[in-house]
């Protein structure tokens, strides 16, 4: 397989793999990209590569570096703003773990707490109780499960991995 085939099939497979996962197909292209660039990639390099609108590599450029595995990258005598991809894995892991359990398993652990509030002794209050204190037990099993990974080292991470 040539480069520029493989290239395209992993920025694909990547895309489709983001979407997978909740995040925008351009956003997740535009990381694969930028993963694989050997050198920082300007905004105008991005849409040419991808084939994708200003709006669209600006809008989900920000995202990326908002998510905090994408960076800003200055080169000397460059007025363009050019980017760089957290290279390292592990990292990258880390980061997104670290920014999902902040998006989706904090505000659900929220609402949990909150509506476990609720009043009244009837078997509809007794088992929405049940179930949705279930449901808090086991996000902050994950909640927690997740800070130990975000903060450990991989060293630590595959040892216990092993153990499992």
């Amino acid at each position: 397989m040539e480069y520029d085939e493989a290239k395209h099939k992993f920025i694909q497979a990547w895309g489709t793999l983001g979407s997978s996962w909740g995040i925008n197909k351009a956003m997740a292209q535009i990381h694969a990209l930028l993963l694989i660039s050997k050198q920082p990639l300007s905004t105008e390099d991005v849409m040419e590569e991808l084939q994708i609108s200003r709006g669209n590599a600006n809008m989900n450029i920000r995202a990326l570096i908002d998510w905090g595995i994408v960076q800003k990258e200055l080169i000397v005598g460059e007025r363009k703003e050019h980017f760089v991809a957290i290279k390292d894995v592990w990292e990258l892991a880390r980061q997104v773990s670290k920014e999902r359990r902040k998006r989706e398993i904090e505000p659900i652990v929220r609402v949990l707490n909150e509506v476990q509030a609720v009043t009244g002794d009837t078997d509809s209050v007794r088992e929405f109780k049940k179930m949705t204190g279930e449901l808090k037990d086991f996000s902050l099993k994950v909640d927690g499960a997740l800070d130990k990974f975000t903060r450990s080292d991989k060293n630590w991470f595959f040892k216990m991995l092993l153990k499992l």
